[in-house]
């Protein structure tokens, strides 16, 4: 805030004025307020997918009590957990502007590779899967290497790799076309059966709101001594508890059933890692700013190349180890893994979610919602024997809505950052 001059000042005179003074939220009010002009102009964050999702479980629980019953949501977990790690990936290639169409090929080719070393080599169960994941890394070490040397568009690049991995893949397989996994190993135990403990379930629904208070109280401090607006104490704690009391809700109900899966928890823990990357790092900077604008993050000393190749590499890496835990959620490696509607589900999760096709903006749980949401209509679907083509259409139905909003959105800020 600047001082208005009126003639010199005097120094006791300086201590009164109001550059010195820290501007405060109005309490829950200002908080509220400030929700809503995010809103006006254009910052809808995860609003939108919370909704569909609200609606989407309204309607099938309508249809079908037996949709929302624990035992079905810990199933409909299990199944977001897969697809879900490979979306993670996708958030990190869309952040820089960038896509990789080869996700599916590459989960489905690291499970076949884990199946070969694993049951037919007799490796290490953990050494086969270290191999399958470093495999994906070199694979989206190249993809970047093809865009920053050579100008490849990611598109071409990744659509000739989804050929070329899932030739791979049929090579690994061989005749047979399959490898069933040990079915009481513990890698397959983790992908059927493995729950997390009550107890530790509901000490982990504790964490995030008490992240959300510490990490808020610290950022509260840091903005008023350097004079900045800053949020009340009192909607911090209102936050933190909100989001507690959900989890503990949440966790409860879960646990009334079979309880939460610890795939799933692998799946959230992923997901944490990387939002905290994302939105702590400098590096985590750094992506928004080369999807934002790709030249002028080069123009402000960034590293581009070193960029666009973390974010391959990470994707790759990810659908191979989406790959894996498909190979435990099936007890098997075939032909038909990866194949299908996976790569689609990947890209579109992220998308619904609300990671911006247009670059510069995602969110790690974004993935988290939007596989929720596609999980849920194929739940729902299969719950009222409804045929699978009914799937597709209200997914992509969905996934049209969701970039609709975002665009709607883009243009909103846009012209309010121009008035």
């Amino acid at each position: 805030m600047s001082i208005e001059k009126q003639g010199a000042p005097q120094p006791s005179t300086l201590l009164d004025r109001s550059d010195v003074r820290v501007k405060h939220a109005a309490g829950i009010g200002g908080t509220v307020s400030a929700f809503i002009q995010r809103v006006r102009t254009g910052d809808l964050g995860s609003l939108p997918v919370i909704a569909g999702l609200v609606i989407i479980w309204t309607v099938f629980t309508s249809l079908n009590p037996v949709f929302l019953s624990a035992d079905n949501l810990v199933n409909l977990l299990f199944d977001c957990s897969t697809v879900g790690v490979i979306s993670l990936g996708i958030v990190c290639v869309l952040m820089v502007g960038q896509i990789d169409l080869s996700v599916g090929s590459m989960s489905g080719f690291a499970s076949a590779l884990v199946g070969m070393l694993w049951v037919n080599h007799g490796w290490p169960v953990v050494l086969a899967v270290v191999v399958a994941v470093a495999v994906g890394a070199v694979v989206g070490a190249l993809y970047a290497l093809l865009l920053n040397k050579l100008g490849m568009p990611s598109f071409v690049a990744t659509l000739a790799g989804l050929l070329a991995i899932l030739g791979m893949q049929l090579y690994v397989l061989g005749a047979t076309g399959s490898i069933n996994l040990p079915y009481d190993s513990p890698m397959v135990n983790l992908g059927q059966l493995l729950i997390i403990p009550a107890v530790v379930s509901y000490l982990l629904a504790l964490a995030p709101g008490a992240v959300i208070l510490l990490v808020g109280m610290r950022t509260r401090e840091r903005r008023r001594a350097s004079n900045l607006s800053a949020p009340s104490v009192g909607s911090l704690v209102v936050r933190a508890l909100a989001i507690t009391v959900l989890l503990e809700v949440v966790v409860a109900y879960l646990n009334r059933g079979r309880g939460v899966p610890l795939m799933f928890g692998v799946f959230l823990g992923l997901a944490v890692a990387m939002d905290y990357a994302l939105t702590r790092t400098r590096w985590g900077r750094s992506m928004s700013a080369v999807g934002g604008n790709h030249e002028a993050a080069r123009r402000a000393g960034i590293n581009v190349n070193a960029i666009y190749t973390s974010a391959f590499v990470l994707c790759a890496s990810l659908a191979a180890l989406g790959g894996v835990l498909t190979a435990a959620r099936l007890a098997s490696a075939s032909q038909q893994a990866g194949t299908g509607d996976v790569n689609l589900n990947a890209i579109a999760a992220a998308v619904i979610g609300g990671t911006s096709l247009f670059g510069g903006r995602g969110s790690a749980y974004s993935a988290v919602l939007g596989i929720i949401v596609i999980q849920s209509i194929a739940s729902g679907l299969t719950l009222l024997n409804l045929s699978s083509s009914l799937r597709f259409m209200i997914t992509g139905a969905v996934l049209a809505i969701a970039v609709i909003v975002d665009s709607l959105a883009r243009q909103s800020r846009v012209s309010h950052g121009r008035a």
